[in-house]
């Protein structure tokens, strides 16, 4: 083997260090040029990026970024994973969910890559009489099963502990949840269910069942309701402390009653801030067991679920890409199971490609892209430990005012949970109706002419209490509106686009106006004249200089031509006749909405 001599692996070393200083300074003169007054110490703050939570994302970070010590791989604080080697014996458990009670696509799951089974059981899900048919021909010692089952935990979980028994499975061999989450349950509800049977059931697992748990900290309700990071992470703490009370007060000593708890969280298409949150809960969770005198428990069990929230209707194929970022970011911030989401969930009932590629998924990531054999991919980089320093924080100040409010069912029911997710939602959902946050295929590129994807109607979820979002939301429903005009018309709402001046001054706004358009289910039509298109609106498309010089004249034309309205494609600015200026920034849902009406598009 021949050795390089360090004299050429030099790099970079004849040159001088950059200072973060000297980046600045070239920082401020960019900005200077581009019109940005700001003094140097502001320089860096001007290029980042706001998250929610009051956070920002910094454009350089630095051995200067400090954050406290992560620690190591299963020690304390357990931000870089709850044991030494993390997922890197056999990856992840690829955990797939059933809401309905067919047993051929329970086994065909099993014998395709799942390792452990979620149950929806229940109302809405599938009937705790039918878990026996459900599990038939499932190895229940070897693959762990999951149960989500509301106010009828109790049963199903005896029942699932009554076909162990059947079965012949040794006590110590059964493995997974029973599921009980009161709490979680009242979120979604607004109902809560008696917590004695539940405590029972944690007694009965710490005593028998060393492989079993018994309850779930669900943070899913409060991300699904269009929560941030921070408060679901909040929110989870809190959660688990009320389970830590009510435990500790049946009789469980706070190691048995943390080793009960599961926590399940949402995986979205945003990796860097994925891996910091769950990282963040590792560490939160670390520091609650120590205070309650059981730090040794304090390695939190992690169940990642891609989100609900960033998945779409229309051109539900981009979900695949969304999931597949999202298990990525799940499984390189140390998530013990992973739960893809079929890319057709929110439409209905998944088919058997839907399941097949949510499953391969995790299989990819696993044995193609051996994303598991590293544990804490996300270790030591700057950014990612600052990041995680920071949601830590945020998380904590929010469970802070959910106890000091008298705990997360006070602040349930209090409405201080709805409030504050409330209001982070109407943020985020003004971030999307000027597309400042853009949602491909729904807001960007959308395409009117896809042809719909059609699934049977899923179970109805639970509801009666905090709200389920999409970001699509806004964008749904004026299509809804549109297709509903093409079926009782035959012919979309249409926006006759007037482009003004040579290709390379109106192509880009253009293209933009059309992009605008359609994400509203309006038919954006660019060929032939005005008279010709069918349309009694229109949007001029071109350049600043362009309009200085034809502007006025074309907006005439349009006028003389039938136009009940017009638009101009650029920057508000004094143009005669111009009704409505649209412009990237703008409130397009609102824009396209006040369309829609003059239209008559119901």
């Amino acid at each position: 083997m021949t050795v390089l001599p360090d004299d050429d692996l030099s790099l970079a070393t004849e040159f001088p260090d950059a200072t973060r200083e000297q980046w600045r300074h070239l920082v401020l003169g960019v900005l200077r040029k581009s019109g940005k007054e700001v003094d140097e110490a502001e320089a860096e703050r001007a290029l980042s990026t706001p998250l929610e939570d009051g956070l920002h994302t910094l454009p350089l970070y630095t051995a200067q970024d400090a954050a406290p010590s992560p620690g190591l791989p299963g020690f304390a604080p357990f931000v870089r994973g709850g044991r030494p080697e993390g997922n890197a014996v056999s990856g992840w458990d690829v955990r797939q969910r059933h809401a309905v009670p067919d047993n051929a696509t329970v086994l065909a799951d099993l014998e395709n890559g799942v390792t452990s089974l979620w149950l929806t059981v229940g109302s809405g899900g599938i009937p705790v009489d039918a878990l026996d048919r459900v599990l038939d021909g499932v190895y229940l010692d070897l693959a762990p099963v999951v149960l989500d089952a509301g106010e009828e935990t109790e049963a199903a979980a005896r029942r699932l502990l009554g076909l162990y028994e059947e079965r012949g499975v040794a006590p110590h061999a059964a493995r997974g949840n029973l599921g009980a989450d009161p709490l979680g349950h009242e979120a979604r509800t607004g109902r809560s269910y008696d917590w004695a049977p539940v405590a029972a059931l944690a007694r009965e697992c710490a005593e028998r069942h060393p492989g079993l748990r018994a309850l779930t900290v669900d943070a899913l309700p409060y991300h699904e309701a269009g929560g941030s990071a921070a408060e679901e992470l909040g929110c989870s703490l809190a959660t688990a402390v009320a389970c830590l009370r009510e435990l500790t007060e049946h009789g469980l000593t706070a190691e048995q009653a943390c080793a009960q708890l599961e926590f399940r969280y949402a995986a979205t298409a945003d990796q860097f801030l994925t891996v910091a949150k769950l990282r963040a809960a590792r560490r939160l969770w670390a520091r609650v067991a120590e205070v309650c005198g059981a730090p040794a428990a304090g390695a939190q069990r992690q169940h990642a679920v891609t989100s609900t929230v960033m998945t779409t209707r229309r051109d539900p194929w981009v979900n695949m890409l969304r999931g597949t970022v999202a298990t990525l970011a799940a499984g390189v911030g140390g998530a013990d199971a992973v739960t893809v989401l079929p890319f057709d969930e929110a439409i209905g009932l998944p088919d058997a490609f839907a399941r097949r590629i949510a499953r391969n998924t995790s299989t990819i990531l696993i044995e193609e892209s051996h994303l598991a054999r590293v544990v804490d991919p996300a270790g030591g980089s700057w950014y990612v430990e600052r990041l995680t320093d920071e949601l830590a924080r945020a998380g904590w100040e929010f469970f802070q005012e959910i106890e000091r409010a008298g705990g997360q069912a006070a602040a349930l029911r209090s409405g201080l949970v709805r409030e504050r997710i409330a209001a982070t939602w109407a943020a985020r959902s003004a971030k999307l109706a000027e597309r400042r946050e853009p949602v491909t295929g729904v807001s960007e590129f959308p395409n009117l002419a896809e042809k719909p994807v059609v699934r049977e109607p899923a179970p109805e979820p639970p509801a009666g209490g905090l709200p389920r979002v999409r970001r699509d939301e806004a964008y749904e429903a004026l299509r809804a509106r549109s297709d509903a005009h093409l079926a009782a018309t035959g012919s979309r709402p249409r926006v006759y686009l007037a482009a003004l001046g040579p290709a390379a001054a109106h192509t880009a706004r253009l293209t933009f106006a059309a992009n605008l358009f359609q994400a509203g289910g309006i038919e954006p039509v660019t060929e032939g004249t005005y008279q010709e298109s069918g349309a009694r609106e229109a949007c001029l498309c071109s350049s600043d200089a362009v309009y200085e010089e034809q502007a006025g004249a074309a907006v005439r034309e349009l006028r003389d031509a039938g136009a009940q309205h017009v638009f101009l494609a650029g920057r508000p600015g004094s143009y005669d006749g111009v009704d409505t200026y649209v412009f990237a920034g703008c409130d397009a849902v609102a824009v396209l909405t006040a369309t829609l009406d003059r239209m008559g598009v119901s």
